[in-house]
């Protein structure tokens, strides 16, 4: 062993290194017959080798997926971000009626895991109650999200779905941009960003959940493509096993319009107008693909209307001819149209907007046409460009019609009325066009943009030019500048009473009864529907805000007449002045909350509480304190 020692020490001498021989070597040093460990592995420092590796791992087409997904979730938690850390006492400040009205929806949709739901309900405006169908509601969104909303309360959920539409329809476009048409991942990117985060989206996110949430959309267009190619005998998927790959498509489309139909009608409407219009557009281009596909598309299509009749047939049932469903639209489609001026004028929503450019729409949930001049010079260029190939024509023909769409019956240029006539007037009054708002076509142009901007960035990546490899991507890059989203705005709001939250409600209404807030919600003020959505909906509320049937001849209505008792305390609540109470006022008081089938009357903290509070006394009799509210027993 010694001899074995002392010829490796020579060696070692030999090759002009210098090192101590001891004959106890320690447990970290190199064995004899091992490789010395690199200085830069033992410092920790990783080998040029290892860095070669990870930056192939990072450039595998998965991993930079899940880069830009990541991007996309952290650009919506930053535009968000105002309803965090606490989104009890958050809202969002441009549209906090709405939200009210959703968060309501999703705790009542979240009671679908407890066994208690039903497209009818009676928990909002009791007795009656609410056709939900036949309103806004996001079904699937609320009971997908039913977890959180039974463990965290139904604002996390709210601020959580505002977020999520916004990033996860972002992401599902790039999936179908990158994988599914197989363009460059910068381009899907780019594409992908406008379709999830353009001003319209943005806008929307204002409350309008479901609108928003169009995450199903790219699904479906992925599987009306599939289709498409399974119908196509002269595509590679249309060739051996083309009918069961059309069959799959078929069953999927129809099982995704399903879903769609209960987290927003409207988006779905719009969708299959858009495809409608696409599809023609296509087909006039490429006439041989369209004469070959033909035939099997249409078996599809059959599939598809037999799978979405047989499972809508009963809530669509519910929602034209079941209680309290409605007839006609809500809205006026001559108010509710499209400014021609909008278009190229910038969102106030966006970083580099103003609020100057309100003025040319209803309101901040409704910026949906502010593409800005810039997207739009740079849009009609990348069609100049690509217009030879189907997918660019046919995508700009379909924005020109939902431009002219969206202008509604006349069209009106800087709020001016000019009178000039729009194709949307041959839609007026059709049973389901009606229930739609023409402003609302322009956000069909959002992903068709998108596509067009994603094809001209991957068209542009793979020229052999460099001007063009260049310039063409520095464009679009320039042009979507002005529109990036600025964080949505939020305030401040109280919180929901400790009456309320730590369940000593139960003390004066069962489970399922009917509890009276004071003032009682409305349309315009629906606050105190915030009592029953932190309660998950076990109580219900007479009156409220929703869609009814209460406009002559049983059309649509924004919530319901209120009753004379309702409207009293609603004048009290708002100028603090005590009524004269006399014998007619107990009476009819006893008969609103007996039409109510109510079991109590509740007051928090609201402005004017002390009139109110010496209002319902002489109402009702004395009340008693519960955690901070007073309540009157009525039932």
């Amino acid at each position: 062993m010694l001899r074995q020692t002392a010829a490796i020490t020579c060696a070692r001498l030999s090759a002009g290194r210098v090192e101590a021989v001891t004959s106890t070597v320690p447990a970290t040093a190199s064995r004899p017959d091992e490789p010395d460990e690199p200085a830069h592995r033992a410092l920790g420092v990783p080998s040029a080798a290892r860095w070669l590796r990870l930056g192939t791992a990072l450039r595998r087409p998965t991993a930079i997926d899940l880069g830009v997904v990541l991007l996309f979730l952290f650009l919506a938690g930053w535009l968000t971000h105002g309803l965090w850390p606490d989104p009890g006492t958050r809202v969002l400040s441009l549209n906090p009626e709405d939200q009210t009205l959703y968060e309501w929806f999703l705790a009542h949709d979240a009671r679908v895991l407890l066994g208690d739901f039903g497209l009818v309900t009676d928990r909002l405006n009791a007795p009656d109650g609410v056709n939900l169908m036949a309103n806004t509601t996001v079904i699937a969104l609320g009971a997908l999200f039913a977890p959180v909303t039974l463990a965290l309360g139904v604002p996390v959920t709210f601020a959580l779905i505002v977020a999520t539409n916004l990033a996860v329809t972002a992401a599902a476009w790039y999936l179908l941009f990158a994988r599914v048409l197989g363009l460059r991942r910068a381009a899907a990117a780019v594409g992908a960003f406008v379709c999830g985060f353009a001003p319209g989206m943005v806008s929307q996110a204002n409350s309008h959940l479901h609108m928003s949430a169009q995450w199903l959309v790219p699904a479906i267009v992925w599987a009306v493509i599939r289709m498409a190619r399974a119908a196509d005998p002269e595509h590679p998927d249309g060739t051996d096993g083309w009918r069961r790959r059309l069959l799959v498509a078929s069953i999927g489309l129809g099982a995704l319009i399903v879903i769609q139909v209960f987290i927003g009608e409207e988006v779905l409407f719009l969708t299959a107008v858009t495809l409608a219009v696409f599809s023609l557009a296509y087909a006039l281009v490429d006439r041989d693909a369209a004469r070959r596909a033909l035939p099997r598309f249409g078996a599809g299509l059959l599939v598809v209307a037999g799978v979405a009749t047989t499972l809508l047939a009963y809530p669509l049932s519910v929602q034209f001819a079941g209680p309290q469903s409605v007839s006609g639209g809500l809205f006026s489609p001559d108010y509710f149209s499209a400014d021609l001026a909008s278009y190229p004028a910038i969102s106030a929503l966006s970083v580099l907007g103003s609020d100057a450019a309100a003025r040319l729409t209803t309101g901040p949930s409704e910026y949906n046409t502010f593409l800005g001049w810039p997207l739009l010079l740079v849009t009609l260029g990348c069609v100049v460009w690509l217009r030879r190939r189907p997918a660019v024509a046919a995508s700009a023909v379909a924005g020109a019609a939902m431009v002219w769409l969206s202008l509604g019956p006349r069209v009106v240029v800087g709020r001016v009325h000019t009178g000039i006539w729009a194709p949307y007037e041959l839609l007026r009054g059709l049973p389901i066009v009606e229930g739609a708002l023409p402003m609302r076509f322009a956000l069909a142009t959002i992903p068709l943009i998108g596509t067009v901007l994603a094809v001209a960035v991957d068209r542009a990546l793979r020229s052999g030019t460099t001007a063009v490899r260049l310039g063409a991507p520095a464009l679009v890059l320039a042009a979507l500048l002005p529109i990036v989203p600025a964080p949505l705005p939020t305030a401040q709001r109280p919180a929901v009473p400790t009456f309320v939250t730590g369940g000593y409600w139960r003390q004066c209404v069962r489970p399922g009864g009917v509890l009276v807030p004071v003032p009682l919600p409305t349309p315009k003020n629906p606050y105190p529907m915030r009592w029953a959505a932190a309660a998950d909906a076990e109580f219900a509320l007479p009156e409220g805000f929703f869609i009814g049937p209460y406009a002559g001849g049983g059309r649509a209505s924004m919530g319901t007449a209120s009753r004379p008792t309702s409207a009293l305390l609603a004048k009290v609540a708002e100028n603090g002045q005590v009524p004269a109470i006399g014998a007619d006022q107990v009476a009819q008081a006893a008969r609103d909350v007996d039409f109510w089938r109510a079991s109590c009357v509740a007051l928090a903290a609201e402005p004017n509480a002390a009139q109110l509070r010496t209002t319902l006394e002489g109402l009702f009799g004395p009340g008693r304190p519960i955690a901070d509210a007073w309540v009157w027993r009525v039932g």
